[in-house]
């Protein structure tokens, strides 16, 4: 009886996050809460917040920033959106609207209302993939003097726990040619390692 009623909370709490409206009058269109979370994860990825194809489909990464973060990983599509095993906790869960170079950064309230909370939820996490640098101004917060790419090149002062990464979206093929390092010394070491949670 005591576990349905665990269960029984947990959905409550994820339904009342999903119906959050709180910044509703920011949001061009409209509040639709997406993530993905449950108590059992071992990895979690902190993004920044849904994209317009990812507010239309209701999924996260099911995009081409989606299909370089599962290469980026070493896992399947399968894997990738099973909830037991992954959670995608983004830093805002409702498309923030486009600006002149991009998506606007994500609304702050979802931070202030929501993610502790959220994060409390999670009991087994033993790597958080930190990506782009409103996830690392949450998760790294001693660090936000330092650009996004000296972060990444300090990556082995948070290893295991913690990788900060650079957002897999096609905008920054740029920062990854001019940064080959990246691919070339962190994503094996990454690999395995997630390799190891889910076996």
């Amino acid at each position: 009886m005591t576990h349905t009623l665990k269960e029984t909370s947990l959905a409550d709490k994820l339904a009342e996050v999903r119906a959050c409206n709180l910044c509703a009058a920011y949001l061009p269109l409209g509040p639709k809460p997406i993530f993905q979370l449950h108590p059992n994860a071992r990895i979690l990825i902190a993004g920044q917040a849904p994209g317009r194809i990812t507010h239309q489909i209701g999924r996260p990464f099911d995009d081409a920033s989606g299909d370089r973060l599962r290469s980026w990983l070493g896992i399947d599509r399968e894997t990738f959106y099973d909830e037991k095993k992954i959670a995608l906790l983004p830093m805002g869960f409702c498309f923030p609207g486009t600006g002149k170079s991009g998506d606007l950064p994500p609304r702050p309230e979802c931070g202030i209302k929501w993610r502790k909370m959220l994060l409390s939820l999670l009991n087994d996490v033993q790597l958080t993939i930190v990506i782009g640098q409103y996830a690392m101004e949450w998760h790294m917060p001693n660090d936000v003097a330092r650009t996004l790419t000296e972060v990444v090149a300090d990556w082995k002062t948070y290893w295991p726990q913690h990788l900060p990464m650079p957002h897999p979206s096609p905008r920054n093929n740029l920062w990854l040619k001019k940064n080959p390092w990246f691919e070339a010394e962190i994503l094996p070491v990454l690999r395995a390692r997630v390799q190891a949670l889910l076996a």
